[in-house]
């Protein structure tokens, strides 16, 4: 994992994408092209107490919109039905699940209300694109084939414009 530490200028930013102030940011895990957080990752407790299993948390709205497009096609009940009958994909789903929980455990944050939940459905089904495809661009591709299969069918969503940008006009 390449994350860096989220700058005054991210958090700044992170507000415009989300609306409201960002909680709890460990740090970025992805940028958009244009250098603008897109992923972020949050401990699993935040501060006010609260268990968050969300480790990833994707944040630019033109990623957040093509995701939502892409999570009211039929492509999630197809990728349920695969996971059901495909042993090899179900195996490979399963690697993910736990390349998430080790990735959010190296923090050293134990949080017995979310041990062994991962995001997104995993490792038994798909409920969340969202939590995939921030998984798949914060771990790199071949770590999450579902996450890795949705963001190929999402494209290049920065061809919409620098998020902040759009957002402050």
């Amino acid at each position: 994992m390449n994350g860096e530490r989220a700058s005054n200028q991210d958090l700044a930013a992170l507000e415009i994408q989300l609306g409201r102030p960002a909680r709890d940011v460990h740090q970025i895990s992805y940028r958009c092209p244009c250098g603008n957080p897109a992923v972020i990752e949050t401990p699993p407790r935040l501060s006010d107490g609260t268990p968050f299993p969300t480790f990833y948390y994707a944040t630019c709205p033109n990623l957040t919109a093509m995701i939502s497009t892409l999570e009211n096609s039929d492509l999630m009940e197809d990728m349920n039905k695969r996971l059901a009958t495909d042993a090899e994909l179900a195996g490979e789903y399963h690697a993910a699940h736990d390349d998430y929980i080790a990735a959010r455990s190296a923090l050293g944050i134990d949080v017995p209300e979310v041990a062994g939940i991962s995001a997104g459905g995993m490792p038994e089904r798909v409920k969340c694109l969202h939590s995939l495809i921030a998984h798949s661009l914060s771990a790199g591709l071949g770590v999450n084939p579902l996450g890795d299969e949705a963001l190929e069918k999402v494209g290049e969503w920065w061809r919409n414009g620098n998020c902040i940008e759009r957002r402050e006009s």
